[in-house]
């Protein structure tokens, strides 16, 4: 709880005890009364009487009421004077009673007292929310001060910002703490550098490789460039596009890769646009040079919202995954939906074992049966196909294939 809340509740407590006191007092207090000066003002009275004084004046100036035997309420009054509980003396002339002067002593002295005991009870309580007021403040500047900033630069910390030191003070609680949490701060700041330096490290490397890579892929291409020139063999003319097709991937894959290291992303971009649907029957022609691909019917015709480069990695990759760990031919179908079209790709190997499906998505993840093979993987080809398949619009869906094998769902967007 907050300090200035029990602050306020501590002041909130405090006026309702002073409150209740106050009322207390004023019902319970009972005083003696001074007769002696009681004795002394009857006589003033009495001799102002005898003298001829007027009674009203009399009244106001002594606080008292006067009853003549000679008034018709003579007896009314006395009782009046005896019920309210006031000091009645007799009035005398010539030693007999003349009538009764009554003074309210008990009700002045009482209030009086109780004046003086109240205000007593307002000093003590007083006191006491002074005393707990300067408590509070002690607890606050020397305990509540301190963790509220240790609290505060734990935040800044954990948010990054490292540079802010935290200022020492041995004089309260926490000052122990204080040096010890700004060395922490200073280990991670010159952790959190030597963490930086090893990315840019790293970064610059994948771009200098990427960059080198360039250079055989253009050789590559250029060489493409001339057999197309020089051979006019039909069949090597079609294997010779191949080959200059995939290099313009890699050409575009690498050029991307060398991009994002330098933009510092963690993701390669994803950039969807309309293209038709007969584009997939030719991603999946180009297939045939590295396994046998049966296609079962066509495509079906339409708009699809996809990344053309990043389609034909996902299906690079779900196929390179069948060829080299099923070993059979790739079978390929085809289903229209309202909204997407599946392409959906089975081979007739050992499949993944049901609890390892889920896992198949996760980065650098590989299935158990992929690790014992002792085939080269990064764990990264069905990862990178289910993210591009998902900025895509579209999925990727993995399960095993009835009657024994692998399936692969290719979930496209429509236009």
């Amino acid at each position: 709880m907050k300090i200035r809340i029990i602050a306020i509740l501590y002041t909130i407590v405090i006026l309702i005890c002073g409150i209740v006191l106050w009322n207390k007092i004023g019902e319970s207090s009972s005083y003696s009364i001074d007769m002696l000066d009681l004795n002394t003002k009857r006589d003033e009275i009495e001799d102002k009487l005898l003298s001829g004084a007027d009674i009203p004046s009399l009244e106001n100036e002594y606080n008292c009421k006067i009853a003549l035997v000679a008034d018709d309420g003579y007896e009314s009054m006395n009782n009046y004077f005896i019920k309210e509980g006031m000091s009645v003396f007799d009035y005398r002339e010539d030693g007999a009673i003349a009538g009764k002067i009554a003074f309210n002593a008990r009700e002045e002295e009482f209030a009086a007292r109780t004046r003086n005991s109240q205000i007593q009870m307002l000093w003590v309580l007083g006191s006491v929310y002074a005393a707990g007021v300067l408590l509070m403040f002690i607890i606050w500047y020397f305990y509540i001060r301190p963790f509220n900033k240790l609290s505060s630069f734990a935040a800044s910390v954990s948010k990054g910002n490292l540079d802010v030191p935290l200022n020492m003070d041995r004089h309260n609680y926490f000052g122990a703490f204080t040096e010890s949490f700004d060395r922490m701060r200073e280990e991670l700041k010159a952790s959190s550098e030597r963490e930086a330096a090893a990315n840019r490290s790293k970064q610059e490397l994948v771009a200098e490789i990427s960059h080198d890579i360039k250079t055989p892929v253009a050789t590559i291409k250029a060489t493409c460039e001339v057999m197309e020139v020089k051979y006019k063999d039909e069949d090597i003319q079609e294997k010779v596009s191949v080959i200059k097709s995939k290099a313009t991937s890699v050409e575009q894959l690498i050029d991307n890769m060398f991009r994002a290291t330098l933009d510092d992303l963690d993701e390669l971009k994803v950039t969807p646009r309309e293209e038709s649907s007969l584009i997939i029957e030719d991603m999946l022609g180009d297939l045939r040079f590295y396994g046998t691909v049966e296609q079962k019917g066509s495509v079906p015709e339409c708009l699809i919202l996809v990344d053309r480069l990043r389609l034909e990695q996902v299906i690079d990759n779900i196929a390179g995954n069948s060829f080299k760990y099923a070993g059979t031919a790739l079978e390929v179908e085809y289903r229209s939906e309202e909204d997407n079209i599946r392409v959906i790709l089975s081979d007739r190997g050992p499949g993944v074992p049901e609890d390892e499906l889920a896992m198949l998505t996760t980065k650098f993840y590989r299935g158990s049966e992929a690790s014992d093979s002792g085939k080269d993987g990064s764990g990264l080809g069905l990862y990178l196909a289910s993210r591009f398949m998902e900025k895509m619009g579209g999925g990727l869906e993995l399960r095993n294939r009835e009657g024994g094998g692998f399936t692969a769902e290719i979930v496209i967007r429509k236009v």
